[in-house]
């Protein structure tokens, strides 16, 4: 049986009231669409089609090269999305047509499956995904005669009030027979409370012409669809919850699952434990044994074994194993975490290497910078790395001592073993082992206080 997919991505949207087209809406750091996509993928379609609206620019950059963007040039609904995208396809006798709507991100590659393999084994003209639902406001109602045959799918502005009762919903989904599919769709009517041309409908033409026509019932959480932004982070909940399931099934550890945010594209390994208000989004990598959080947020960055982060932001950083960060340490792009190595409270490090058992402990800012082997930057110190015009770098030798408040003027170099004495501006190379100083000389001046306090008083 070969099998044509075709994603239907050109809903206008208005409900969501946002700046994206709805179907590229982030979930679980993945747009609406690719979810649906991948699960598609999993049946091995022959062809993949999208249908979008003519200003999809942003819909068509988030496809992958293997689908085919078809343009609905005006939006008359979902018979006339499916009749634009049969355009397009070539249809062999044996080939069967799959539909899913682009903002049902639920759906899984094994529920479609399990659809084709029913529509294969029944035989049915169409075979359609359904599911019971307490609460189906909204949703298109799944009709059936006294033989419990499904005989037509009924829109919810449609329905009668004795149909509006029914709990089992359509979910959008179909495999169609190929030989029936294009001639179905050309009878489709508008008449309808939406004036649309409603894909639904066609199941009830072919019932009416004697085709047979079955239905897979599912969980329902899988047609949850999205048409607001209430519903979109339902739906992001949900996803979260089944990827936090899966990791944990794996060996990491959460303390609170429901407060742990992990993308799709984040890679674990067994023994990490995560606790409240992480946020591990991109291409994010954690080694075995790592500690998260409470409050971290991580993004594109590399998170080697036994590595620890708590109420630190860290992004497109390299950090390797045992390495510690927090609390409230900000670490940027290029920043690079020999194995041991530590940035404590309140400290920034970008562009820079910080070397293995190196320490930058607290309140200092490393830019630009590369820090030596089991090298020590007191609090206070930063690196100077903008002139107004360009960055420096600074290099800070193995096994330095930088002391307090040093400031180092880029480009500067302070040798191994070397020392910055404290509150010094450094705008010179400091040898290896030499004590770079650079301050004014104290001087103390008797009385000054009441002095000042008489000028004061004195207006």
């Amino acid at each position: 049986m070969g099998v044509k997919a075709v994603v239907l991505g050109a809903g206008s949207g208005t409900r969501m009231k946002g700046l994206l087209p709805k179907v590229i809406h982030p979930v679980a750091g993945r747009p609406l669409i690719r979810w649906v996509l991948d699960a598609v993928a999993l049946l091995d379609p022959e062809q993949t089609v999208v249908v979008v609206k003519p200003d999809a620019d942003q819909v068509r950059a988030v496809l992958p090269d293997d689908v085919m963007p078809v343009v609905q040039s005006r939006q008359l609904g979902t018979a006339h999305a499916l009749q634009v995208a049969l355009d397009c396809i070539t249809l062999g006798p044996d080939d069967h047509v799959l539909v899913v709507p682009a903002d049902t991100p639920l759906v899984t590659g094994e529920t479609l499956g399990r659809l084709a393999t029913l529509h294969r084994r029944t035989g049915s003209a169409v075979t359609c995904i359904t599911a019971n639902m307490d609460d189906p406001t909204g949703y298109g109602r799944v009709v059936r005669d006294g033989w419990d045959r499904v005989q037509r799918i009924v829109e919810h502005a449609d329905t009668t009030t004795r149909e509006r009762e029914i709990k089992e919903i359509n979910g959008g989904i179909y495999m169609f027979d190929g030989e029936f599919i294009l001639d179905a769709t050309g009878h489709v009517e508008r008449n309808n409370a939406q004036g649309e041309y409603y894909l639904p409908d066609v199941v009830a033409i072919l019932n009416a012409e004697g085709h047979s026509i079955s239905a897979h019932l599912t969980d329902p959480e899988e047609l949850a669809g999205v048409n607001t932004q209430d519903q979109l982070a339902e739906v992001a909940s949900l996803m979260r919850s089944r990827i936090n399931r899966a990791w944990m099934r794996q060996g990491v550890w959460m303390q609170d699952p429901t407060r742990v945010y992990v993308d799709a594209n984040v890679a674990l390994e067994a023994g990490v434990r995560l606790y409240p208000g992480v946020h591990l989004e991109g291409a994010t990598s954690v080694g075995a044994g790592a500690e998260i959080g409470p409050d971290t947020y991580v993004k594109d960055s590399w998170l080697g074994p036994g590595v620890r982060v708590w109420y630190s932001v860290v992004r497109g950083a390299t950090i390797e194993a045992e390495a510690e960060v927090g609390p409230y340490a900000s670490i940027r792009p290029g920043a690079e975490f020999g194995e041991g190595a530590k940035a404590g409270s309140f400290v920034e490090v970008k562009n820079s290497a910080v070397g293995r058992g190196a320490k930058v402990p607290h309140l200092a800012y490393v830019g630009d910078a590369e820090v030596g082997d089991r090298a020590n930057v007191g609090a206070g110190a930063i690196t100077a790395n903008y002139n107004g015009f360009e960055k420096h770098r600074t290099r800070i030798g193995d096994r330095a001592q930088v002391g307090s408040n040093t400031v180092l003027v880029a480009p500067v170099e302070v040798g191994d073993d070397a020392f910055t004495g404290a509150g010094s501006v450094i705008t010179r190379n400091v040898s290896e082992g030499a004590l770079g100083i650079e301050r004014a000389t104290q001087r103390e001046i008797p009385g000054y206080a009441k002095r000042r306090r008489a000028r004061f008083e004195a207006g």
